[in-house]
């Protein structure tokens, strides 16, 4: 499994890429009985905490500004974090990491990532790479990185934050 490692500095495509497939390895990860789950678990809890903050926070707004994405896309990819958030702490909140429970936990928590994974790829990024500068996507890269780095450093991905962000959602 690789280490959380912070965000390089660059293109925010690309940097947002590289997280997605370090989301796939983390799934791997989680599926393989002989791992240590609960360690891999924690550590994507974090990354995808952080990831999906700086996205709403960095990213989506900006590309918005841009007419990259609309309204509509960055209020579905937002909705799309939240379901995540959700089979995301259901997945934390099963005590045995070898149990059916967990299993059954992991595979909702893939599905909904995978399908928000494929979704922004084609609908989000691919109108950064075409509708947006490269010395803007480079800016935004920086902005995203830096927030992504903060928020790991924050302890975003404990179960209580993660409680706190689906509260959140269910309220809003």
């Amino acid at each position: 499994m690789p280490k959380i490692l912070p965000a390089a500095r660059g293109d925010v495509v690309e940097i947002i890429l590289a997280d997605h497939r370090w989301f796939e390895e983390a799934l791997r990860e989680l599926r393989d009985v002989q791992s240590d789950r609960a360690a891999v678990l924690a550590d994507l809890a974090t990354v995808l905490i952080a990831h999906a903050e700086a996205e709403e926070s960095k990213v989506y707004p900006a590309l918005r500004r841009k007419d990259a994405i609309d309204a509509d896309e960055v209020e579905h990819s937002e909705h799309e974090h939240d379901e995540g958030n959700e089979a995301l702490l259901d997945l934390m909140e099963v005590g045995d990491t070898n149990s059916d429970d967990f299993s059954k936990k992991l595979h909702e928590l893939s599905e909904a990532l995978t399908h928000h994974l494929d979704e922004e790829e084609r609908d989000v990024l691919n109108p950064a790479r075409t509708d947006v500068s490269d010395e803007t996507r480079h800016t935004l890269g920086d902005a995203f990185a830096a927030e992504r780095t903060r928020l790991i450093d924050s302890g975003c991905g404990s179960v209580e934050n993660v409680r706190k962000l689906v509260k959140k959602a269910h309220t809003s």
